[in-house]
């Protein structure tokens, strides 16, 4: 498995020969989406930073909604959360998905907007690679991204949906990177232009903070 940062909360996740993309977004993010071909296509909410899902080429199996799902050896979950604190009720539903291929797993958390409860993670289980929002604003901040880190421990975490110089200014009021990175401690960040797994390079240990460039 090969996972590569498209921006704001978009990933390239390359199962073998399968190719999912996580939250396509469109230009009023302030930058553009390299139109890409894919077979899977998992939107976490609709709203246009997440959901542009017209500009993904191919005929691809679109996930928005909580559920189990398969297709070519890749096993996906969804489970319903919200983009808030308020139970939905300022921003609305929001849902995590989990991507499973040959032994490793991947969990978008979307546009979280609350910690999960104890019961979700037990539901959840092994998580290798955790990409979680930090910016706050529309979700969790740094704080609960880290709390949520320790709570889930994955192998590494990958942080997303944080201000760049490239955002627009809709988003100018979220945060950077910056904060998440120290509060994870600086000894454990790595900058790199993808994350490579196999199920051999699995060995549990302190997580890792994967800091990925923007492809």
């Amino acid at each position: 498995m090969e996972i590569t940062y498209l921006g704001h909360s978009a990933f390239l996740i390359k199962c073998g020969k399968v190719t999912v993309i996580t939250d396509p977004f469109d230009e009023s993010v302030g930058f553009p989406f390299k139109k890409i071909e894919a077979n899977i296509v998992t939107v976490s909410h609709h709203h246009y930073d997440h959901d542009a899902t017209s500009l993904i080429s191919g005929e691809p199996l679109i996930l928005d909604m909580a559920g189990e799902y398969e297709k070519d050896e890749v096993r996906i979950t969804g489970w319903e959360t919200f983009h808030d604190e308020s139970n939905g009720s300022e921003r609305g539903k929001n849902i995590v998905f989990k991507i499973e291929y040959n032994g490793v797993s991947v969990l978008h958390l979307g546009d979280l907007g609350h910690l999960l409860t104890s019961d979700m993670i037990e539901e959840i289980g092994v998580v290798d690679v955790l990409l979680t929002p930090i910016g706050g604003v529309f979700t969790i901040n740094s704080d609960l991204a880290t709390k949520i880190v320790s709570k889930i421990e994955p192998s590494y975490v990958i942080p997303m949906h944080f201000r760049t110089s490239s955002h627009s200014e809709s988003f100018a009021q979220m945060s950077t990177e910056e904060s998440f990175l120290q509060k994870m401690g600086a000894a454990t960040v790595v900058a790199s232009e993808s994350l490579k797994l196999t199920t051999s390079s699995e060995e549990k240990g302190d997580t890792q903070v994967i800091l990925l460039q923007k492809a």
